[in-house]
């Protein structure tokens, strides 16, 4: 734990200016992220007193070991590099919210040719229209069944449309009147995208215009006793006006504006936003929150509006947004906002009528957001706890494993053969941190020796990142190159490694690491028999009870371990069948091997091909296309397909399948 004074700038070095402030620590991780009007008086306040500072803020001056800064120009550049910033380096000490669910959208993908009316959830992509978020899938499915009526938007997969337009048949929604097949033609690219911007309209909450025209046309159908026109026109207007009751008028004066509420106690905090336009509410979703710092409702505020307007542009910002209380940097964070949107936006709280009502409401649900976490946290907590508790237990640890790296081993009769590492946190699984492995040392099946061989990489790996931080000192005494403060992949040992075997893959494991010096490290294996925990140099197994919670936690770390490495065999596998003759030339890309193919019409043809005519090529070199005539040479052709029915040889015209290159993620 560092003392603050040790790393205090001296007076007269900080600025006096607006800028944006990184604690490090002692690896030079970056720990926390802060803006200042004035970095001069904002930094002087962390190196009070430790005893008078907030506990939270207290534990993290004491933690970092040094401290950096960067001048902007205006406050609003400083909220922009905070957030960047933020998202960049992940600091431990910086509030971030996460999602109590994956909330889905509707979506229109205006970036393709047919735009495509869609339920979608994940990040924003560029070039599609959002509505929502939506508490619930089928609230969408519904609003959009009635609006086809009226809007008969594509909203077939690809793969359906392709196959629609090959066969020159609509599916069953072009024939029921609920999509206008523009896969076989019946409306032009312009008049579907024409559809789908009044679709996207109507969505938005331009809906008394279009009512209307329907109205009108609807009267004059009838006046010229067009009748059935007149009932379909009738049919529409319903069928909007179900659509538009399905989302319940709030505010009467058509109002475009965000409603954000903070509930929060000492520890936790959450956030719900109600998405109000055109006077309804559109979407709703929420957030909570560890207050990892000292923080209090204005500043959960803004990291709300950095988190929620952050990657959006123009109308996905709307003209109004209210809050429950005014962050200190309001103008400037009303600059950002209007930057963001193009046009000029109401940061303020509601005092009086429909918004304040609308406020409480959205506060009641926040309330209830952080009760439900709370209560879904405590049992998961409990569980998790008792099961990591039993575990160190058992193996006689000196503490609870806070982290679990699990390895498993997977092959099909000893060919592609690979391995996976699975991460898990305080009993729950972190996917980011997984990595997959292939085997390199030798080729054939050993699981022992494969296992010694990952069990090696990934610590030795480790031990370099060890050596950059500057935990460990250079042999020739240089200092360690400066660490940019990211997040590293094995940066961060784990207190247990478990190994999908019994006693000849766990003594593999504690070879490994007993080879590289690492000896804090435990390490077990669990085998599939009898569920039986072994333990290095032990001649008898730990035998956990069958209703064990630590049990269960081993077996779902194993067999994710397993889920994971079959998956990635499986691929490789897969990846290797679909390989043709053009996969093993050395230096020959993708793109290269496409334009061959491209330019021949087959790998039958390219093999007849002189060295002349593949020199032809746009981006082969005589070089290459002898490297290329070469290996086609050497290659055995497969044997001519027969056709069964008459006996005579198919000819190979077809272009060869392009190899795939290796995963990306995957640990070389």
């Amino acid at each position: 734990m560092a003392d603050p004074s040790s790393y205090r700038p001296k007076p007269g070095q900080i600025p006096d200016s607006p800028g944006v402030y990184k604690f490090r620590d002692e690896h030079r991780r970056v720990i926390y992220v802060g803006k200042a009007k004035s970095l001069r008086q904002r930094l002087a306040s962390y190196f009070q007193d430790v005893a008078g500072l907030h506990p939270r803020t207290a534990t993290m001056v004491t933690t970092a070991a040094s401290v950096e800064w960067t001048v902007v120009s205006t406050e609003v550049e400083a909220l922009q590099l905070e957030y960047s910033w933020i998202k960049e380096f992940d600091p431990r000490f910086n509030v971030k919210y996460r999602d109590d669910k994956s909330y889905p959208s509707l979506a229109v993908t205006l970036n393709e040719e047919y735009p495509r009316v869609q339920v979608m959830r994940g990040p924003k992509k560029k070039g599609v229209r959002y509505f929502g978020p939506y508490g619930h899938a089928w609230a969408i499915r519904e609003t959009v069944d009635l609006m086809l009526r009226v809007f008969p938007v594509r909203t077939c997969s690809a793969g359906v449309f392709k196959r629609s337009a090959q066969i020159g048949r609509p599916c069953l929604l072009g024939y029921i009147g609920k999509c206008s097949a523009p896969c076989v033609g019946r409306v032009t690219p312009e008049e579907h995208r024409e559809l789908a911007e009044d679709f996207c309209d109507f969505m938005a909450g331009r809906t008394g215009t279009y009512l209307s025209r329907l109205e009108k046309e609807m009267h004059i159908a009838a006046e010229d006793m067009e009748y059935e026109k007149a009932a379909r026109l009738r049919d529409d207007i319903g069928a909007l006006r179900r659509a538009m009751e399905k989302n319940a008028v709030v505010l009467a004066d058509a109002t475009d504006a965000d409603l954000i509420a903070v509930a929060e106690d000492e520890l936790e905090a959450a956030v719900q936003i109600f998405h109000v336009r055109g006077g309804r509410v559109r979407g709703q979703r929420g957030w909570v929150t560890d207050k990892v710092e000292a923080v209090d409702t204005a500043g959960l505020v803004e990291h709300a509006l950095q988190q929620l307007y952050g990657e959006e542009k123009g109308e996905a910002v709307p003209k109004e947004v209210l809050v429950p209380a005014l962050p200190e940097d309001t103008p400037a964070l009303n600059q950002w906002l209007a930057d963001r949107r193009g046009s000029q936006v109401s940061l303020r709280i509601p005092q009086r009528g429909d918004k304040k009502a609308l406020m409480e409401t959205v506060h009641r649900n926040a309330l209830q957001s952080l009760a439900l976490h709370k209560t879904r946290r405590a049992s998961d907590l409990t569980t998790r706890s008792r099961a990591l508790e039993e575990i160190a237990q058992a193996l006689e640890l000196d503490s609870a494993p806070l982290r679990i790296e699990c390895f498993d081993i997977s092959h099909l009769q000893g060919d592609d053969v690979v391995a996976s590492m699975v991460v898990f946190e305080d009993g729950l699984a972190r996917k980011g941190e997984y990595r997959r492995f292939q085997i390199k040392s030798f080729e054939g099946q050993d699981d022992v020796r494969s296992m010694h061989e990952v069990v090696s990489r990934r610590f030795r790996r480790y031990l370099q990142e060890k050596l950059k931080t500057g935990e460990w000192e250079a042999e020739d005494g240089q200092a360690p190159e400066d660490d940019d403060g990211r997040p590293k992949r094995f940066a961060y040992p784990p207190q247990l490694i478990v190994v999908d075997g019994g006693q000849p893959q766990v003594a593999a494991a504690k070879r490994a690491l007993e080879e590289l010096g690492v000896d804090d490290v435990a390490v077990c294996g669990l085998a599939k028999r009898l569920e039986e925990v072994w333990l290095p140099g032990e001649d008898d197994p730990v035998v956990l009870p069958r209703t064990s919670e630590g049990l269960y936690l081993l077996q779902r770390v194993r067999d994710e371990a397993h889920r994971f490495a079959i998956q990635y065999q499986r691929n490789k596998r897969g990846k290797r069948l679909k390989s043709g003759p053009l996969d093993v030339v050395p230096g020959l890309g993708e793109s290269r091997k496409q334009a061959l193919i491209k330019h021949f019409g087959s790998v039958k043809k390219l093999r007849q091909a002189t060295i002349d005519q593949i020199c032809e090529v746009p981006g082969i070199g005589r070089k290459t296309a002898e490297t290329v005539a070469g290996a086609l040479a050497q290659a055995v052709p497969a044997g001519p397909a027969v056709n069964t029915a008459t006996g005579e040889i198919i000819e190979d015209e077809t272009p060869a399948p392009a190899g795939a290159s290796s995963e990306r993620g995957t640990e070389q």
